[in-house]
């Protein structure tokens, strides 16, 4: 069986479906990639589009697969009208996004612009150096001043030395307050912690996470869905792995052996009839 590549995480889950069951039936022929294009009509840098998810393949192509594979095109073809309305949809969104003008007043401001693109320092950057920098001549200028007083004033040279050295401290401090400022703003964020609080409700087992009855959750996919999904598998006596919202191969693992369960289609995504099957 062909090992494929992770799908790209921006595909929308009705496009994965469709995908994940065209490679599965394109495994299930033992051809490979050049032996399909050559009974489909359809080269093998297309299929390599098609199978990887860069490219939303045509309905005479699905066709094709499906009367290679063997198996009746009636369900691929749903999935595939189902896929290419939301692909349009993303083009479109895609499309508006990249024409939208730019409005004047940030295309003509230098700070906005990246040091890639100017040869300069980022604005964050450089207000870190000149922070840093007027901590230092302040220190210099506060020092100049001490020691001007106490040749003015005849006292002794060791007694500016404590409040100098306060002074310093308190100057390296606030030269070091913005950038410490700076690293707690960069820190990225924990990711969400999921619990599970099983309950049942009008004859249906719940868990705290999403109450959905029809959303599609596959390999890759993470969220408040995917957590849902694993404590109802673990309520079911099925091991998911961690209760971490995160769709990977226990999870799936865990998933098909609910459906072989329950007689549904074996295959490791949770849909609204493998919804049905774990809230019971």
């Amino acid at each position: 069986m062909s090992r494929w590549a992770a799908l790209p995480a921006e595909l929308d889950p009705r496009v994965r479906q469709l995908v994940v069951r065209l490679r599965r039936l394109k495994d299930h022929s033992g051809l490979s990639l050049r032996q399909l294009a050559a009974r489909t009509g359809y080269s093998q840098k297309s299929w390599e589009r098609y199978l990887g998810g860069r490219s939303l393949p045509p309905r005479e192509a699905v066709e094709a697969l499906a009367r290679v594979g063997g198996e009746e095109p009636t369900r691929l073809l749903a999935l595939h009208e189902v896929a290419t309305e939301v692909w349009g949809k993303r083009r479109g969104a895609a499309t508006s996004a990249a024409q939208a003008p730019v409005p004047e007043a940030e295309a003509t401001r230098p700070e906005l612009l990246s040091a890639d693109a100017t040869g300069t320092r980022s604005p964050g950057r450089s207000l870190r150096i000149a922070l840093v920098a007027g901590a230092v001549a302040l220190v210099l200028a506060v020092s100049t001043a001490v020691f001007l007083v106490v040749r003015l004033t005849g006292h002794d040279e060791e007694r500016p030395t404590a409040p100098l050295a306060a002074t310093a401290t308190s100057a390296s401090a606030s030269a070091s307050a913005p950038a410490s400022a700076s690293a707690s703003r960069s820190a990225p964020p924990e990711g969400p912690t999921y619990t599970c609080r099983i309950e049942r409700i009008d004859g249906r087992w719940y868990a705290g996470n999403s109450r959905t009855q029809d959303a599609v959750v596959a390999d890759g996919h993470a969220g408040p869905e995917v957590a849902e999904a694993q404590c109802l598998l673990r309520r079911a006596g099925i091991s998911p792995g961690g209760i971490d919202g995160i769709f990977g191969p226990m999870t799936e693992r865990a998933v098909k052996q609910v459906q072989k369960r329950a007689g549904l289609v074996v295959d490791g995504i949770v849909g609204p009839h493998t919804w049905k099957a774990l809230r019971g």
